[in-house]
């Protein structure tokens, strides 16, 4: 589906809109709506379940979202947190460099200098996408954090929180004391992340408010033992560097235990990069042939980063492969700032062994981009209908209740609605239109099951108090007891978690 038409489906649909819609809205600023909050839940809930669910020493915590000044100079983000800007010295519109030269450099431009960037402009004689001038400045770093000024005087300097990893870095000494002090000890924010985009674009792939979803995972170097026999033969679908530099965009497909064997990555990482891979394709239902692990070069990486693979899924609507997550391995830097930052060692002692300073596993989760993901992937046409075909637990409505005529089975349809929502199910009753535009709306909804009440539910004999339970893929039907309907829907809603070693 293209993106335009796409847009306007979960628009009409209410799965979301721009923010202050009435006012014109705000580029960068989106509201969801029931749908997409409800869809945003499950994926976070889902994300949960998985990765957290790795490990029982993986823990769930919620830090605030204000950083101090301190914490940010500590963490290197006042200096390098940046984006080169393009300014159009005719309109003066301002651009991020990336999208103007990514028609003649897809990979964009990490660890391109300014004048690299700009050497780069002049030579494919670039122009000003607002206004057409070839009158572009030379790429200036632009810091992307938002200063607020906490308190009455505004003395105390602080800064929305650019990204939910420095939550959990702040938090490690404190978990460790409440832990079981002993590594690999994970810690996992989901929350909210501010960057002032030079130029949000792409709807909720560049956002100035959006939701990350990061697992932290502090390991001893020496050794971070994990089940790997669970993904050695595991086929990964990878874009090496090497076979970049040769021209290369598709991946193919490397067993993870070749990549360990031949393709010098370390089991730890390699099994989270499979974990997370499992993930999109098992937990989300990507297809493989439209996900790669995309690698990132020495220049193209954060200079903390020792290992970096990006996930990425090919998208119709935003015309290629775009980044959803990441599996980052940044050594101990974070900690080694931090402990020199606030004077405090955070070296750990665990029992029988020597003190250290753990280094860090990042595995990182673009929540709002995945449920654009999903809707580009799942949402599209069956033939004559359109249908959101989303794995039931992801669904934002689980079933539909309808009565076949309202005036005679409403009552008992709103009945079996309430008792459904009791069980904890995300049951919605429909009684408007005709029955065939009730199952169009859920269909575009991703509401896996609808459940009509008839005559023969409330008349005497064999089918009394049983309902047609229809299934949104194959529109297969059948006869059910209402009885059973909350038990079979809590199985198939019930989310996946990954095998423990």
């Amino acid at each position: 589906m293209k993106y335009d038409e796409l847009f306007a489906l979960l628009r009409r649909r209410g799965v979301l809109w721009p923010s202050a819609e009435i006012y014109g809205g705000v580029q960068g600023l989106y509201d969801y709506g029931p749908l997409g909050t409800a869809l945003k839940r499950r994926l976070e809930e889902a994300w949960t379940a998985w990765f957290v669910g790795l490990s029982p020493d993986y823990h769930l915590i919620q830090p605030s979202e204000f950083l101090p000044e301190a914490v940010v100079r500590a963490s290197g983000h006042l200096e390098n947190f940046t984006d080169p800007e393009v300014t159009c010295e005719s309109c003066h519109a301002a651009f991020r460099a990336d999208t103007i030269v990514e028609k003649v450099r897809p990979d964009g431009v990490d660890g391109l200098t300014p004048a690299q960037i700009g050497e780069i402009l002049r030579a494919n004689q670039l122009k000003c996408p607002n206004c057409g001038s070839p009158a572009l400045s030379v790429p200036t770093p632009f810091n992307l954090m938002f200063p607020v000024e906490l308190g009455v005087t505004g003395h105390e300097r602080a800064y929305l929180q650019p990204e939910t990893a420095q939550g959990s870095y702040l938090a490690f000494a404190r978990m460790w004391d409440v832990g079981r002090h002993a590594l690999p000890l994970g810690i996992a924010v989901i929350g909210k992340a501010y960057r002032n985009e030079i130029a949000p674009r792409q709807v909720l792939f560049r956002l100035w408010a959006f939701t990350q979803a990061e697992l932290q995972i502090f390991f001893d170097p020496a050794g971070f033992p994990v089940p790997f026999a669970q993904v050695a033969a595991e086929p990964l679908p990878v874009l090496r560097v090497d076979r970049r530099q040769q021209g290369e965009e598709a991946p193919e497909f490397v067993r993870a235990e070749e990549l360990v064997r031949s393709g010098g990555l370390p089991e730890f990482y390699v099994y989270h990069l499979a974990q997370s891979y499992r993930f999109y394709r098992d937990v989300l239902g990507y297809p493989a042939d439209r996900l790669r692990l995309f690698e990132k070069s020495d220049v193209e990486r954060a200079f903390y980063n020792r290992i970096q693979f990006d996930l990425e899924a090919h998208l119709e609507s935003l015309g290629g492969y775009k980044e959803l997550g990441a599996v980052h391995y940044r050594g101990n830097y974070d900690l080694s700032r931090h402990s020199e930052g606030s004077g405090k060692d955070l070296s750990v002692h665990p029992t029988g062994r020597e003190p250290l300073l753990p280094h860090v596993l990042e595995l990182t989760f673009g929540v709002d981009r995945h449920l654009w993901a999903l809707s580009d992937l799942h949402l599209g046409k069956d033939g004559e209908r359109t249908v959101w075909k989303l794995p039931p637990y992801l669904a934002p409505v689980t079933v539909g209740v309808f009565p076949l005529i309202e005036k005679d089975h409403g009552a008992y349809a709103l009945e079996v609605a309430d008792e459904l929502v009791r069980e904890g199910l995300a049951a919605r009753y429909d009684d408007a239109s005709s029955i065939g535009k009730r199952y169009a709306r859920m269909d575009e909804a991703g509401a896996p099951y609808c459940v009509t009440v008839d005559g023969e539910s409330l008349a005497e004999g064999p089918a009394k108090g049983t309902v047609t339970l229809r299934a949104r893929d194959s529109r297969s039907q059948e006869r059910v007891p209402v009885r059973e309907l909350a038990p079979r829907l809590r199985a198939a809603v019930r989310l996946p978690r990954p095998p423990r070693s």
